[in-house]
């Protein structure tokens, strides 16, 4: 039988590479592969549903599965992940110290729904009782004044209180002139960056603080999953454990090269010492696809997800995916 002709989309991550470039195959098809950044890709999966394979924002997943049409469905290959705690910045003044003193504060985020704001909202409700109907919201581009919200019929829900950044105005911007007083965003801010002596993060010491955290919850949030497109899936049922397989080899082959020490795949000094305490913390597949390897986490996701208004009922984690996926075990990739 001849390769089936795919298209896969994702940003240009390394544990992706092995599939984007062909040294690992997805067997049975013949991968034709593109990276965008998700602020591109995700708008057009959203509005025209022109990729058959595609890494998808969790969150948005979760909303528009539950409210709306959507014609993908995910599997549990964790494209990008994050914590939540380095992810806020507020001003220096000293009007929040503390993740306490935003009750009451204004948050700026791109959007209400985006996966990073809704892992924040959730682990500062669960880890310092700030409710995410204790914030108000402020929706707009961070460094760049844009409309980022490429789901406009999706409306607040009740209790939220939240508008639009005023024309030609960043969220940075905002923040520096006391027009909000947090941010929460899918990278640094330019002024944070800069060394803005307005801007600092309300976690300094976020490495220290996201590791207790893991230990005592092991929830890792899931910023980005991947999805096929149910024409595509309905013609081919052994795609989604075919695609789960080569990327746990591509993810594996990555983490291995982490470990070379000739020539650091990575631009930083002291990256083996990461890698070898990380794994002391988290274990040797410290990055798990699957579902099992990920509960704490998606069952903290579709907690927050329904308690913020963002889905419409409460997710079981094994409804977000496939089902031929559910039993899927890393070992089942073995080595090609």
């Amino acid at each position: 039988m001849a390769p089936v002709p795919l298209t896969i989309v994702t940003d240009n991550y390394d544990r992706v590479q092995g599939v984007k470039s062909g040294r690992v195959p997805v067997e049975g098809c013949d991968v034709t592969y593109f990276h965008l950044p998700p602020s591109s890709s995700f708008p057009r999966l959203m509005r025209n549903r022109e990729f058959q394979v595609c890494e998808m924002s969790l969150s948005t997943y979760m909303l528009a599965r539950s409210r709306y049409d959507l014609p993908y469905r995910a599997i549990p290959m964790i494209v990008s992940r994050v914590f939540a705690h380095c992810s806020i910045w507020v001003r220096s003044d000293g009007s929040v110290e503390n993740p306490e003193d935003l009750k009451g504060k204004t948050l700026g985020l791109p959007n209400y729904h985006f996966t990073r704001g809704l892992c924040v909202k959730g682990t500062l409700a669960d880890e310092f009782g700030v409710s995410h109907t204790d914030m108000k919201y402020c929706f707009g581009g961070v460094d760049t004044a844009f409309d980022h919200a490429y789901m406009k019929e999706f409306e607040l829900p009740d209790g939220v209180e939240g508008s639009a950044a005023p024309p030609g105005k960043t969220l940075s911007q905002m923040l520096l002139d006391g027009e909000i007083d947090a941010i929460t965003a899918a990278r640094d801010p330019q002024t944070f960056l800069e060394g803005h002596p307005g801007v600092k993060r309300l976690f300094p010491d976020f490495r220290n603080v996201e590791r207790e955290y893991w230990e005592r919850t092991h929830v890792w949030p899931i910023m980005h999953v991947l999805g096929i497109r149910e024409d595509v899936l309905e013609k081919y049922e052994w795609l989604p454990i075919n695609l789960l397989d080569a990327f746990e080899l591509s993810k594996q082959t990555a983490i291995e090269r982490l470990h070379e020490l000739d020539a650091l795949t990575v631009t930083l000094p002291w990256l083996v010492a990461e890698v070898e305490e990380t794994k002391a913390l988290m274990g040797e597949d410290y990055w798990p696809f699957g579902i099992e390897p990920n509960r704490p986490t998606l069952d903290a996701m579709t907690r927050w997800s329904f308690d913020q208004g963002i889905s419409a009922f409460k997710w079981m984690p094994e409804d977000l995916f496939v089902e031929t996926t559910h039993a899927w075990r890393p070992v089942d990739a073995g080595r090609r």
